[in-house]
């Protein structure tokens, strides 16, 4: 059964950072985070191949997200560093039982309940 549980989200100023953490398992795709705006479609953020760990970004992160994972502790986090108040949105992770990245989150069967990022100007 794929588990996933977002946590570490908040508020923070515009320039600021956080770290996001996602407890993940059952899974054997590799996992990406997504993220959703009011208003707006969930759109996919980045992922991470479980085996080499190269990760790949949405062009609006690249250069200020990291994604990384912890396979011995089931974990998988997003560090975002320089973040702006587009950047404002429910965070989703999301994994599944086939294998490969995807950036379709209609392929995505699994998700955790989410983490509120908030950044203010």
């Amino acid at each position: 059964q794929v588990q996933l549980e977002e946590s570490g989200g908040g508020s923070v100023q515009a320039g600021g950072s956080l770290r996001i953490s996602c407890a993940a398992s059952g899974y054997s795709s590799c996992p990406g985070w997504f993220r959703q705006a009011p208003g707006k479609e969930r759109e996919w953020v980045a992922g991470i191949y479980t085996g080499d760990e190269s990760a790949y970004y949405a062009n609006s992160v690249k250069g200020r997200f990291i994604i990384s994972q912890d396979n011995a502790k089931n974990m998988v986090y997003l560090q975002m560093n320089s973040l702006k108040p587009e950047d404002t949105a429910m965070y989703y992770c999301a994994a599944d039982r086939w294998a490969g990245l995807s950036l379709d989150r209609s392929r995505y069967n699994y998700w955790g309940q989410g983490t509120q990022v908030t950044v203010s100007a």
